[in-house]
């Protein structure tokens, strides 16, 4: 069997509050292999965005592993985890944080250009990536002439225009209508599966979820197996 493109071991999370100590992960394991979309579910404060954060290399837990590709990422500097995250990364947010200014294709380039790829390949790729979404008349538009689901359509576009291994998505479709989120995910699963990407994917939306390959809640610092006749508490 293939290495798991994302890996977690043992991984603790605490925060220190006005109130004390709380540990918001304990001890949570998990893979993600190529090509699969995996669910986060649980209510605010469960630790989703921590352990999220923690995959994507952007936050130090308190302690456990995180291999991305087979490689031990616990131990590696603040230099080699951000060349880590711009190799093999790519992230979606619940808020498209998209370049007001730039056309949904340079949105789409832009990271491509700053890793290195020729301004004319980068702006041709990124209108391939957008055609697939569906978007391939809405290139040249900027953000602010897209509707939401469009403009969250070219956030993940750009997340996934460096080709990453690994796909981490914070709420993706939150802030979209339920039509809307729903033409979002389809769009993001059907890339993942054409790309052979690993999905990391953390949403309130249960009827998103249930079209995951896997999905866990966390409970109490831990991960549970969900299933569709679950409501996401436990």
């Amino acid at each position: 069997m293939s290495e798991p493109v994302l890996s977690i071991r043992g991984l603790e999370r605490t925060y220190v509050t006005e109130a004390g100590k709380l540990p918001v992960l304990k001890g949570v394991d998990l893979d993600v292999e190529a090509g699969e979309i995996v669910g986060l579910v649980g209510p605010s404060g469960s630790g989703k965005s921590s352990l999220l954060h923690a995959a994507g290399l952007l936050e130090h837990p308190d302690a456990g592993r995180i291999s991305i590709l087979g490689t031990d990422c616990s131990q590696l500097n603040e230099r080699e985890r951000t060349r880590v995250r711009l190799a093999t990364i790519g992230f979606v947010y619940q808020f498209h944080h998209l370049l007001p200014e730039f056309s949904a294709q340079d949105n789409v380039a832009i990271p491509m250009m700053i890793a290195g790829t020729p301004q004319a390949k980068a702006r041709e790729a990124a209108r391939g990536l957008l055609s697939d979404l569906g978007l391939g008349a809405r290139t040249d538009h900027q953000p602010a002439q897209l509707s939401g689901g469009e403009q969250q359509r070219v956030a993940v576009a750009r997340a996934l225009a460096n080709a990453p291994r690994l796909l981490l998505a914070d709420e993706p479709t939150g802030n979209l209508d339920p039509a809307t989120s729903t033409a979002v995910f389809e769009s993001l699963f059907a890339l993942a599966r054409n790309t052979g990407v690993a999905g990391l994917v953390a949403t309130h939306n249960f009827e998103l979820a249930r079209h995951m390959d896997r999905v866990f809640a966390l409970k109490d610092g831990h991960l549970e197996p969900w299933t569709a006749d679950q409501d996401g508490r436990g």
